[in-house]
């Protein structure tokens, strides 16, 4: 049978997919585990996990972010958020101060060492986007850029 008449396919109920194959949200499962993968091989050697790469790129792109933004921008909760930023302060990539306005709030900012780190990390980016493009013409990356959007937002 082939994939296409897996997915129109329905079980002997008449109800639901008839395998697995046809299900949208495995395949996106899977996608998703092979993506992933491959950025943790490309960023063994940095020590730095996809929140943290984005945490430090959002703080160069926004000098000053407050803390809470940065979570809201990544969709992290609060105690995420607090742990990431830690984690990036232990290891001298950003510091904070506290809002002159709000001293509730942090604002966030990178250290050289942050910026260094984030410069390496744009390269294992690149390298694994080049990886990741390779799959696709670049019409469907923009496709694939817009159906993906449609998802998670």
């Amino acid at each position: 049978m082939t994939q296409s008449a897996l997915i129109e396919s329905k079980n002997a109920a008449g109800h639901g997919p008839a395998s697995l194959d046809s299900v949208l949200g495995f395949h996106i499962r899977l996608a998703h585990g092979a993506v992933y993968r491959h950025f943790t091989e490309t960023f063994a050697a940095l020590g730095l996990t996809q929140k943290q790469v984005s945490t430090l790129w959002l703080v160069a792109e926004m000098p000053g972010i407050a803390q809470s933004e940065l979570g809201n921008r990544l969709r992290m909760d609060r105690a995420t958020a607090m742990s990431i930023v830690s984690r990036m302060q232990e290891r001298d990539f950003l510091w904070r101060e506290r809002c002159p306005s709000d001293g509730r709030k942090q604002l966030l900012h990178l250290t050289d060492a942050g910026k260094k780190a984030l410069e390496e990390a744009k390269a294992c980016i690149e390298e694994h986007e080049r990886w990741l493009k390779s799959r696709f013409t670049p019409d469907e990356v923009k496709k694939l850029v817009e159906m993906l959007a449609r998802i998670h937002e």
